[in-house]
């Protein structure tokens, strides 16, 4: 016979520090869509959301920023997988100085380096405006990757110093695999949430980035988030909260695959 034991009835301050953390957390947002539902004639709707497909200059945006996302993230991430690794492998001994390099974009404001791409972008020649500064995609694309440099290694190196990195290299250079085959198909599948991670936090440094777009005048959605806020409030809120949900699709997304990736390699084993 099992024997049932009394449930504990949760403490009092327990409750009470988790109703003030979601009041906190979850009153603005709550306040930020109901105020999004405000349309100009006063009345509640859709209307502020709907805009933005409609609105070609808000698409646009929309489109640019998401573009410059996701080719900030692609270069990122390969061009910091490999180097975390190699680190990681070959030169333990600088790991402390490359963490401490990586930091540097968090510690440069973004308006100092915004501002000194605008001295470059207007005393640049023409081959390097044509090159770099023609369009908001190679403009701001790199010093994106820049910004999210520190949040991306801190992510990858976190995830590889998780796993056997010498004991996985070993194996696969001992079965005559390459580097490529050996990041591709060896220690990505071992670090997927890490990466995941890095990618999201990439996607959400991109959506809200307004300091270096605006400097240089390009339009992107941050950009455009602001100025709607000066003409249409209730549109600019709805633009954030669109910003909000997007970042917590990504969220979900990177739960739902690592626990994906987690359960096939466990099934894998078994």
């Amino acid at each position: 016979m099992r024997l049932r034991l009394p449930r504990r009835r949760p403490r009092l301050w327990r409750v009470t520090i988790l109703v003030l953390a979601a009041l906190y957390f979850l009153g603005p947002i709550a306040a930020s869509i109901r105020f999004s539902l405000i349309q100009n004639n006063g009345k509640d709707g859709l209307g502020n959301y709907t805009q933005v497909l409609h609105d070609a200059l808000l698409s646009h945006a929309l489109g640019t920023s998401l573009e410059i996302a996701g080719i900030a993230t692609a270069i990122l991430l390969v061009l910091m997988l490999p180097t975390v690794v190699w680190v990681r492998l070959k030169m333990p001994r600088i790991a402390l100085l490359v963490e401490s390099v990586s930091v540097l974009p968090i510690v440069i404001p973004p308006i100092v380096m915004g501002a000194g791409l605008a001295a470059l972008q207007k005393n640049s020649g023409a081959g390097l405006q044509s090159l770099l500064f023609n369009s908001s995609l190679t403009g701001l694309t790199p010093f994106y990757v820049i910004l999210a440099l520190p949040f991306a290694y801190r992510s990858l190196d976190v995830g590889v110093r998780a796993i056997d990195l010498r004991t996985l290299v070993d194996a696969a250079r001992s079965l005559g695999a390459g580097w490529f085959t050996l990041i591709v198909r060896v220690i990505l599948p071992n670090v997927r949430t890490a990466v995941l991670t890095a990618a999201s936090l990439s996607i959400a440094l991109v959506l809200a980035e307004v300091v270096i777009a605006g400097t240089l005048l390009y339009d992107t959605f941050p950009v455009e988030l602001v100025n709607q806020a000066q003409e249409n409030t209730g549109l600019a809120v709805a633009l954030s909260v669109l910003t909000l949900l997007i970042t917590w699709l990504l969220l979900f997304a990177i739960t739902f695959l690592g626990n994906r990736g987690s359960r096939a390699r466990v099934g894998r084993l078994i």
